[in-house]
């Protein structure tokens, strides 16, 4: 794999994991809350389970945009709902899908040490992530400390598409004024990521699968694996003759 000018990031799988990847279970109640109890606390939270299962139903199809937070609680989660109710929830679609999209992360082993050594290098490196809703992903990376650390960060929700699209890889390497041809981008699927690189023309897609992805099965191959950060850096040092 040749030098990269610019390191591509996933965030789920890639700079953060999940340790528990399910939303706040008091998220219902504030939703109850929020349209003055209007709906019963078990029909809100059937109706959320019920638009999470669209939505990713909606999102099997690559070529579908990506939902904005109003269409998600207009036309997914309240659909039904009555007037009053669903006007209150949309008014609060992004504070309501940011707070939904938030989970107990970590920091993926041995990423610290590869961003302390892009920065040191001053070698570029942006997220690039599917999301339904960057602004919970911003939280945590600065909450973290790590924000500097990224020169752009590209989520679905606010690129309007979601990978395999090459349009989020393109906005990236936009943003970092580096041609795909000469980044590297790193992802924890093979159908999301990788498939993404191999459309946007990326230099090396790299794997580091997770959990999350486990029954994956796509026809794109990926440059090379890792376990971890510490493997990505071990690449990222080979690759720079460091």
């Amino acid at each position: 794999m040749l030098p990269p000018r610019a390191l591509l990031l996933d965030f789920g799988g890639v700079v953060a994991e999940a340790v528990d990847d399910t939303a706040d279970v008091g998220f219902p109640t504030r939703v109850h809350e929020l349209i003055g109890r209007s709906l019963p606390l078990d029909r809100i939270e059937a109706d959320l389970a019920a638009a999470d299962a669209a939505r990713d139903r909606w999102r099997s199809n690559p070529e579908n945009p990506e939902l904005s937070h109003v269409q998600l609680w207009a036309d997914f989660v309240a659909k039904d709902w009555p007037e009053q109710a669903r006007e209150m929830a949309v008014g609060w679609a992004d504070e309501l899908t940011s707070a939904w999209a938030r989970r107990k992360w970590a920091v993926v082993e041995g990423m610290t040490e590869v961003l302390e050594f892009t920065v040191g290098r001053g070698l570029p490196v942006s997220i690039v992530s599917n999301t339904r809703s960057g602004e919970a992903y911003r939280g945590f990376l600065e909450r973290a400390g790590l924000t500097g650390a990224f020169a752009a960060q590209i989520y679905s929700d606010e690129a309007g598409v979601f990978k395999p699209n090459p349009g989020m890889i393109r906005a990236a390497t936009q943003a970092l004024d580096v041609p795909a041809g000469q980044c590297w981008f790193v992802g924890d699927s093979l159908s999301r990521d990788i498939e993404c690189g191999r459309r946007a023309g990326v230099g090396a897609a790299i794997l580091r699968p997770s959990r999350s992805w486990t029954n994956d099965r796509w026809q794109a191959e990926p440059d090379a694996v890792v376990a971890d950060g510490h493997e990505l850096l071990k690449l990222l040092k080979r690759a720079l003759d460091v």
